[in-house]
């Protein structure tokens, strides 16, 4: 089943379609067509391939699906574990296997990138739709062609960590640190760095330095008067943390 319209008027009528559309809970796709070799978008054609892949799929199967294309964007909802979700997983594999090839570089082909939800439920159509949107994102975000929303909350954070707009704050967060340190007048970022691994548990932290103990707390009185922020905050903490990691990376 094919519905022509804006993808608001998707998530309005996901929840009254399902009960007559789908009979087991539903996965949200949302497909997005990226800048191409030439700087503008042109993944229409691929859009389209991947609408009648989906539909065709579930129609074989006697699935319901819901397709609805906007210009350069498309929402559907499909069966989860079904032929229309398996089709659609499958293209984006073979579409991301050709990327590899050497002859995809010096092509002038159109480019998309997929977002897929979580299994949901009927009352759940919003969500997924934020869910598919999110996967969506770190698609673009990492050059993959599709993304599954359940593999992000199996992974890890930290390789969201590389992303220039975290690495630049994680620099701003800390450079004040790292200015003092130059100076030679402490190891405030290698003393923060052994403080928030040890959970705050002095003794141990300050084993891992080689320091005294009531050095590493005039240390971290330093790092609290430098940055201007309380580390018995956990915000903070985690904030210094997560900074500190994205560092350590590059």
């Amino acid at each position: 089943m094919l519905l022509a319209g804006e993808p608001d008027h998707a998530r309005a009528v996901a929840g009254d379609l399902y009960g007559g559309l789908l009979d087991a809970p539903f996965r949200m796709i949302v497909a997005e067509s990226v800048p191409g070799p030439r700087g503008t978008a042109g993944g229409g054609d691929r859009l389209g391939v991947l609408a009648e892949t989906v539909e065709a799929a579930a129609a074989r199967s006697g699935e319901a699906v819901l397709v609805v294309p906007e210009g350069e964007r498309l929402v559907a909802l499909a069966a989860d574990g079904g032929a229309a979700v398996a089709a659609c997983t499958d293209w984006a594999a073979e579409l991301e296997a050709a990327r590899a090839l050497p002859e995809h570089a010096a092509a002038d082909e159109d480019d998309i990138v997929v977002g897929l939800s979580a299994p949901a439920g009927p009352i759940a159509a919003a969500a997924a739709y934020k869910q598919a949107e999110q996967s969506l994102s770190v698609a673009r975000r990492r050059g993959r062609v599709l993304v599954e929303h359940e593999r992000l909350a199996a992974g890890s954070v930290l390789p969201l960590l590389a992303d220039d707009a975290v690495k630049a704050f994680a620099d701003g967060l800390l450079r004040a640190l790292h200015e003092h340190d130059a100076t030679g007048r402490g190891d405030l970022v290698a003393s923060l760095r052994a403080w928030l691994s040890r959970h705050g548990q002095w003794d141990a932290a300050a084993a891992d330095l080689g320091v005294h103990r009531h050095t590493l707390r005039y240390r971290m009185r330093r790092v609290e008067e430098i940055l201007g922020r309380s580390l018995d905050d956990p915000d903070v903490r985690m904030e210094l943390w997560l900074a500190l990691k994205a560092t350590s990376a590059e």
